[in-house]
């Protein structure tokens, strides 16, 4: 393959965070290769890294198994527009980015093309079904992990790996100090701070938000020097968020598109869960997860899932060190206990932080989007500039 040949890679992201990493993997792509062309399914991210959208993926980012039946339609449309890329503009890579039952059907149709396959962002086989390895060795030609301990599942059934580092590792970092933003978000030093991170989606804005409201006054006639900042995703529209704002009579800070230097402002997060647990994690703020589902969803999870936990930073240490308020317990008078105790009890709310700390150190030094660019170099056979040390392989 010459160098002088402008190749192609198809990116395939369906959520928010995929976009992110997309777009973060693609700009080191492009410090070693200007010439790289890059396509795809994303987001605003994506787009303004210098990747060429094909489809918006914010009509299907959506969780659950009910909302992914009323989105069939559009999923369905989705899928049929990047099969007819993959097989009109053959591109050199395609690079599935998490979104995993989508990018799975993508991936497999990827290679009856004869097309590479590099999936980033494994599934969580050690939580659903690990008997799905085998499957995605069927349809890819690496599997690109964020986490140490997921090689093993890949390794056992030879299925080629490599250990990446997390992503979320290198873009934690507050733009600010805590006293300036502090100062900048009016907020007073003297009282405590908790924050409200309902989610990056409008369902779970819908779901989770009027609880975390609720709990906050609750928190606000037990602990009048208190206030509340809430981190707002760039995907969520204003006019959702101040539907229920606007009717609550908490004075609440919302912040768009700063949550590192929002969570770092706080003492305790009501979070929902994802991958803002891990960040929440890696900048020590003590706090409690939450989530609620539709009721088919959440049975048909309990029945498959093979993990006790829901919370990554209980499931990456392996031990239950952020409570977790899901579904029914996830009420208003529950979180606002939590979020009591962890303000008012200083060694159950240091406990936390120092098994925090633990989390930050096992997920080391990063470098996730750079060695993603070049595992991509790699596959495209490309020489590498610089070796990944340190990271785990398997056959290749």
């Amino acid at each position: 393959m010459s160098q002088q040949t402008p190749l192609t890679i198809l990116f395939s992201a369906g959520e928010s965070s995929g976009d992110q990493h997309a777009a973060n993997m693609f700009l080191e792509l492009k410090k070693h290769r200007p010439e790289i062309k890059g396509i795809g399914m994303g987001g605003a991210k994506m787009a303004q890294a210098g990747i060429d959208i094909r489809y918006d993926s914010a009509h299907i980012a959506v969780i659950g198994v009910v909302e992914v039946i009323k989105h069939y339609g559009e999923i369905r449309r989705a899928l049929q527009l990047m099969q007819r890329i993959i097989s009109t503009e053959r591109p050199d890579l395609l690079v599935c980015v998490d979104y995993k039952e989508f990018n799975f059907k993508l991936a497999r149709y990827a290679r009856q093309q004869g097309i590479k396959v590099l999936f980033y962002v494994s599934p969580q086989v050690w939580a659903w079904r690990p008997g799905r390895v085998k499957a995605y060795g069927k349809v890819i030609d690496m599997m690109a992990v964020i986490f140490p301990f997921e090689t093993t599942y890949y390794d056992a059934e030879n299925v080629p790996v490599r250990y990446v580092g997390h992503p979320s590792v290198d873009k934690v970092h507050p733009l600010h100090s805590r006293s300036e933003d502090m100062a900048h978000f009016g907020l007073d030093e003297k009282k405590s701070v908790v924050g409200l991170l309902p989610g990056s989606r409008a369902n779970e804005i819908k779901r989770m938000l009027p609880v975390m409201l609720a709990a906050a006054e609750k928190l606000q006639t037990g602990l009048p020097d208190i206030q509340f900042i809430l981190a707002q995703a760039g995907s969520v529209s204003d006019e959702l968020l101040e539907g229920y704002i606007g009717q609550s009579p908490l004075e609440i800070t919302v912040v768009k598109n700063q949550p590192y230097d929002v969570i770092q402002c706080c003492d305790v997060v009501m979070t929902t869960s994802g991958t803002v647990t891990l960040e929440i994690a890696l900048l020590t703020v003590p706090m409690v997860i939450t989530y609620k589902l539709s009721p088919v969803t959440y049975w048909l999870g309990r029945w498959l899932v093979n993990t006790p936990f829901i919370g990554l930073p209980n499931i990456v240490l392996g031990k239950g060190i952020v409570k977790e308020l899901i579904q029914s317990e996830a009420s208003a008078g529950n979180l606002a206990a939590e979020v009591k105790r962890l303000l008012t009890d200083t060694s159950y709310a240091d406990e936390m932080r120092a098994n925090l700390s633990l989390l930050k150190e096992q997920l080391g030094q990063g470098g996730g989007s750079k060695n993603m660019a070049q595992l991509a170099l790699e596959m495209l056979k490309y020489p590498v500039m610089t070796s990944i040390s340190g990271l785990a392989s398997s056959k290749q």
